[in-house]
């Protein structure tokens, strides 16, 4: 699996950056079901993110879904032009 895990709380250290590639058509149903997942099971799921540093991967609950971002613990918020995978 590529990506460094790091912890959900650790994110803000991080400059996050459009990925290389977009995925975030491919990724829309995923990212709904994560959300889903989430929200009624308390599930977490593995999401993959581009930074300056190179991809991170964290393991969360996604709380809430935009078009531009997903929203985990804290109001942290990810791009979606960001995220690499979504894996659960």
């Amino acid at each position: 699996m590529i990506g460094t895990l790091i912890e959900k709380e650790d994110i803000n250290n991080y400059k996050i950056i459009a990925a290389e590639e977009s995925k975030v058509e491919e990724l829309c149903r995923k990212l709904n079901d994560a959300q889903r997942l989430g929200n009624e099971f308390k599930s977490k799921v593995t999401i993959i993110f581009n930074t300056e540093d190179g991809p991170m991967r964290i393991e969360t609950t996604v709380w809430s879904l935009t078009d531009k971002y997903i929203q985990i613990k804290s109001g942290v918020l990810i791009p979606l032009s960001a995220i690499i995978s979504v894996e659960y």
